[in-house]
């Protein structure tokens, strides 16, 4: 039987690697904190409610783990986050933008109707959270590791930030449903800003990525599930494991190379 060869494997190892993980409280990000833990990391977890009864975090021990409670639309906050977690980890070097809010169909009437009526303050919400949350963790943890030494953004994007939603998924409804245009154009922001930044600190040797994703399997209804999944042409939603893999291999020196692009994972959804 060939022996594994420890180069291999060192190329995804996160020994001593300081990573910071925003929206980490979520079904995703809590997979993300332990995916980080398993390689070797140091892992500071930040979230607006990490005291919420369905946080990811809850069952995750580690004296390599640091939950923060952090509102990333506020600057301040994340700058004392940040003195934080360099004086107990030391200066961050990963930084995983996964913090974001979505529009599900069980959404206020408001925002799941019309173009042409959808509030300005649901838009705004929707900006301030997927786009400037993002902007300010990138001004403010990227630019603490362009003078640090370097480091590794992971910017979480969305299919719907490359395609426009297939209203047609949710026609089931019986008041009618439209995802709305916010989530799209917030998710479409980060792909620009990741490439923004892939140019403006690549002398300082930070790179930055892009992953998008598919839709998450989280026990929606089976109606949705059925219209969702024909789409799909490898038959179902992500599980919430799915992009573990990616994380890591962004994450590490597996992709030293690469810089300014955007990893899709979603199933084949956007091949049609």
């Amino acid at each position: 039987m060939e022996k594994t060869n420890n180069k291999t494997i060192e190329l995804f190892d996160l020994t001593d690697k300081v990573a910071v993980v925003t929206g980490a409280a979520g079904q995703l990000g809590g997979c993300y904190v332990r995916t980080l833990l398993e390689a070797g990391a140091f892992v500071a977890a930040l979230d607006v409610r990490l005291e919420s009864p369905k946080s990811k975090l809850k069952n995750i021990n580690s004296d390599r783990l640091l939950s923060l409670e952090v509102d990333i639309t506020d600057r301040s906050a994340l700058e004392k986050g940040v003195d934080t977690i360099s004086s107990r980890f030391g200066n961050p070097n990963i930084l995983i933008n996964n913090a974001a809010i979505d529009t599900p169909p069980n959404s206020d009437e408001q925002d799941t109707g019309p173009f042409e009526t959808y509030p300005e303050s649901s838009w705004q919400i929707m900006m301030d959270v997927n786009l400037k949350g993002t902007f300010f963790a990138c001004q403010v943890i990227g630019g603490h590791m362009a003078k640090s030494g370097g480091g590794n953004i992971i910017n979480i994007s969305s299919q719907y930030g490359i395609l426009s939603p297939d209203q047609r998924i949710y026609e089931y409804k019986e008041k009618p449903f439209f995802k709305p245009a916010a989530y799209s154009v917030s998710k479409a922001g980060v792909l620009g800003l990741t490439k923004y930044l892939a140019t403006y600190w690549a002398n300082h040797n930070v790179r930055v990525n892009t992953l998008t994703l598919g839709g998450v399997f989280n026990h929606q209804d089976e109606t949705f599930l059925n219209n969702y999944v024909n789409k799909v042409p490898l038959g179902r939603m992500a599980s919430e494991d799915d992009y573990n893999g990616a994380i890591l291999f962004l994450a590490s020196d597996a992709s030293s190379y690469m810089t300014g692009s955007n990893l899709i994972i979603d199933g084949g959804y956007s091949c049609w």
